[in-house]
């Protein structure tokens, strides 16, 4: 860890996130580092052995003339570099391995991580941060290890070797060699200092073009209605311009450790031929020992001008590490008790008991909201848009925890079972669909992994999906596209019905389930979830009062309460809220009562 330290003394939280790393590769990869070691160490030895025979080589067969000599160097040097060439190979593929597997671990750790979260921080952070985190920051963590074991076990090792070489041979030779180091290592602090700061930028430009790539596909439908092809291109032009100026920058910064380390290097190659030579002539110094000497000093110099970038690499690459972990160490806001049971069914019954809810601490969307959703009933919600009805839903699935007050299920605090078996005996049709990739056979099947081909077609058929599933090019194996994007709106919805219809949970939450269908397929769907919802405990949103009169219970949601219960006739009698959205969306309330 001494080396981790100095390659990051200037910055302590950069030294801990690196060693961070470092002890959790070594300790999950430790065979495998090992047997690289070996084979870098046998680079490192074939190298700095290629140096030390040049003093023999020189003393033996040119001031000798012994031509066998000459002979056996040569078989001597070829079988040293083929064993180095092996050994390079078995290094190389090793440490790529490696590599390959970190970038493959942590994306998975991520990934899992991520699926830990609750919703609430989904709105806190933005989609395409995520996804550059997950890709980025990975491969991030790759490079940085990569760059170091590479320059520790080849480079650092190699150099290591020639001094040996050097200081055996020369040691007043070495010391005058040495006095360029100090000056190569302020330099090269200098600038990996400036490139800590311009990776961090171009961290926030790449995930802002990400962004931009995502709004423009996820939204092509409004680029192209809008016309804001032009907008969009420009918005791409210019994220795309921030991100090679911010490249540019940092490649400009980490070539001039070139010019630093030629013209050091330079001197301190110059200074040891002429210091050298004049030792020779004019001391007798044996001229093998200078030989030797140099060729150590020329071969140290390209490990030499790696170690000297080492710096500057990591820092590039730590950024990515750094935002990497501060994912990682982000914990979620919602876990279960360590003690939580799974869900008891019964009846199904949902109660909220003085809910008061808040999105992060802004204004309450729920205030002190009471009622019981019967098992086995259907209970509709109605009201005027952020009233806080599609909160009721996400509380129930406890995507979120209340601020004060309970929400219960049979008796049972949401809070205190486990989420699987919560979430188990619910199905959700949300009006905001989501299909994932894949066929339209895979996006029903969601609903219950391992369902039979019949029961899937039957949930379809029940969905009135079957029909215009058939009518697709390749049928139930119909690729939907991202997001769905190759059905029509009503397509995609009645798919998300097939999926809840196959999941066949004893609770159903439907939130404008019937929003995107025409008058003719909403009647069909509609029967569809009133026999559904027969015998289950259903809660229902919907702004088209029609799909809610035969509904069991109505109560009526404004400003995050219940201002009215009772039935569809209830309710009109009463002449209150809900008989006026009547009023809006038939004219006749009598008629409507009907």
């Amino acid at each position: 860890m001494r080396l981790l330290n100095l390659l990051l003394k200037t910055d302590p939280q950069r030294g801990e996130t690196l060693k961070r790393l470092v002890a959790e590769s070594i300790r999950e990869y430790a065979a495998r580092y090992v047997l690289a070691f070996i084979c870098m160490a046998v680079v490192a030895l074939c190298t700095a052995f290629s140096a030390w025979v040049m003093r023999d080589l020189i003393n033996g067969v040119f001031q000798n003339r012994d031509f066998t000599l000459a002979v056996w160097f040569g078989v001597t040097v070829f079988s040293v570099f083929l064993i180095k060439g092996v050994a390079a190979y078995f290094a190389n593929v090793i440490l790529s391995r490696i590599g390959n597997a970190i970038v493959a671990a942590q994306q998975t750790r991520i990934f899992r991580h991520l699926l830990a979260q609750g919703v609430d921080f989904y709105h806190q952070h933005a989609s395409a941060d995520l996804v550059t985190r997950v890709t980025h920051n990975a491969q991030a963590a790759r490079d940085v290890l990569q760059n170091i074991v590479t320059t520790v076990g080849r480079d650092l090792l190699t150099v290591a070797g020639l001094i040996v070489v050097m200081l055996i041979s020369d040691p007043l030779m070495f010391m005058v060699s040495g006095l360029v180091m100090p000056f190569a290592v302020y330099g090269v602090n200098q600038l990996r200092r400036r490139v800590r700061r311009l990776a961090q930028s171009e961290f926030t430009s790449l995930s802002s073009m990400v962004g931009v790539v995502q709004e423009t596909v996820q939204g092509v439908r409004i680029v192209k209605a809008f016309g804001l092809e032009d907008r969009m291109q420009d918005r791409m032009d210019a994220t795309i311009d921030a991100v090679r100026q911010r490249a540019d920058k940092i490649a400009t910064l980490g070539a001039r450790t070139a010019p630093l380390m030629e013209t050091l290097g330079g001197l301190a190659i110059s200074a040891a031929i002429v210091y050298g030579a004049w030792r020779v002539i004019h001391q007798g110094v044996d001229a093998g020992a200078f030989f030797a000497f140099v060729t150590a000093l020329l071969l140290a110099y390209d490990p030499a001008k790696r170690l000297a970038r080492l710096g500057v690499e990591v820092e590039k690459g730590l950024v990515g590490v750094r935002l990497m972990y501060e994912l990682l160490d982000t914990e979620p806001t919602l876990t279960e008790k360590p003690d939580a049971a799974s869900l008891k069914m019964a009846a199904g019954t949902v109660a909220f008991e003085g809910v008061t809810f808040s999105y992060r601490g802004d204004e309450p969307v729920l205030r002190d909201m009471s009622f019981v959703a019967t098992g086995g009933k259907m209970t509709a919600l109605v009201g005027p848009s952020g009233g806080g009805k599609s909160t009721v839903i996400a509380l129930v699935q406890r995507f979120f925890d209340v601020g004060s007050g309970r929400v219960t299920v049979d008796g049972q605090d949401v809070r205190d079972v486990t989420f699987a078996s919560l979430r188990g005996e619910m199905a959700f049709v949300s009006q905001d669909v989501f299909l994932f990739q894949g066929s339209v056979r895979e996006n029903i099947a969601v609903g219950r992994p391992g369902a039979s081909e019949e029961d899937i077609v039957a949930a379809a058929r029940a969905a009135y999906a079957h029909d215009f599933i058939l009518g697709l090019p390749e049928g139930y194996q119909t690729l939907v596209g991202e997001h769905g994007q190759g059905l029509s709106g009503g397509q995609r919805q009645r798919v998300a019905i097939a999926r809840a219809i196959l999941k066949n949970a004893p609770i159903m939450l439907l939130d404008e389930a019937t929003s995107a269908l025409d008058s003719e397929s909403e009647f069909e769907v509609q029967r569809a979830l009133d026999e559904l919802m027969t015998g289950r405990t259903s809660i229902v949103i919907a702004h088209r009062l029609s799909t809610v009169m035969r509904a069991d219970k109505i109560l009526v949601v404004e400003a995050g309460r219940v201002v009215e219960t009772g039935t569809h006739a209830e309710l009109i009698a009463r002449n209150g809220l809900y008989a006026h959205y009547v009023s809006i969306q038939f004219g006749d309330r009598s008629d409507a009562a009907e």
